[in-house]
Parts: C-alpha cells; sequence; structure tokens
C-alpha cells in the first residue's frame, strides 16, 4: 500500500511543482475553484491550519495573481476569497492528472479484479475520518 501511495503522491507532487506550486497552494486554489467566495477561516479549515498560515499563503497567491480576496457589500471587515482565472488555468487538469496517475496503477487488473479492490478499500475506508478538501 505503501508503494502505490508514494507513486500516486510522486505524481500530484511533480504536476503541482511543475506548475511552481507548494502542496498548500495547490490545495487552497482547487479548494476555492470548486468553492468560490470562501472566507479564510474555511480554508484554514480545509487545510487544518491556522488563520495567520493561511493568511501568509494567500498573501503569495495574490502577489503571482492566483488568488483575490474581495470585500462583502456593507461589511469591510469580512473578505471572500476568489480564484482568478489565471489560478483556475493553473490548476485545471489537476484532477485528470490523478485519475491518469490511478489508471497507471490499476492497469495490470482487470475489470473484476479492480471492482474487488475497489469493495475492499470502501470497506476499509468507511472506518477512516473522512477528507475536509471539497
Amino acid at each position: 500500500m505503501r508503494w502505490i501511495v508514494w507513486a500516486q503522491r510522486k505524481t500530484g507532487e511533480d504536476w503541482i511543482r511543475e506548475r511552481g506550486l507548494t502542496h498548500e497552494q495547490s490545495a487552497a486554489l482547487v479548494y476555492l475553484v470548486r468553492n468560490p467566495g470562501a472566507i479564510q477561516r474555511d480554508i484554514a479549515q480545509m487545510s487544518r491550519t491556522s488563520a495567520a498560515s493561511v493568511s501568509s499563503l494567500l498573501r503569495g497567491l495574490e502577489r503571482r495573481g492566483l488568488v483575490e480576496r474581495r470585500t462583502e457589500p456593507g461589511n469591510e471587515r469580512s473578505k471572500r476569497v476568489y480564484a482568478t482565472p489565471a489560478g483556475s488555468e493553473l490548476i485545471a487538469g489537476f484532477d485528470t492528472a490523478m485519475t491518469s496517475v490511478e489508471e497507471t496503477i490499476l492497469a495490470p487488473l482487470d475489470q473484476a479484479e479492480r471492482a474487488t479492490l475497489q469493495a475492499l478499500l470502501t470497506k476499509i475506508a468507511a472506518d477512516l475520518p473522512q477528507p475536509t478538501v471539497s
């Protein structure tokens, strides 16, 4: 299992690194593409980190023009965070890249073996904490 997880993670890290992003930056961008207008607290909760860390992360992404923070009309203290078109474009294709590596990993299995593996992994995953990234 470790070897399989390593292969999948390595592909994801390589894809992210090719775009000049850290793992945390890419996770934030994917989250913001899927959840436009999130507040920093949402991002901190998703990434299981502190508000200060998220603020620093967002500043770096803002400097690169990948995200923008907008104030709420009538509430200047509340800021919503959005991926810019450049940020969305930069992260586009991540899901496809990960699906491709999964297909490569599963290539030695026929359809029946894949179904059995899926059933077994679903059974194992049922008792694990659910991921918070949406």
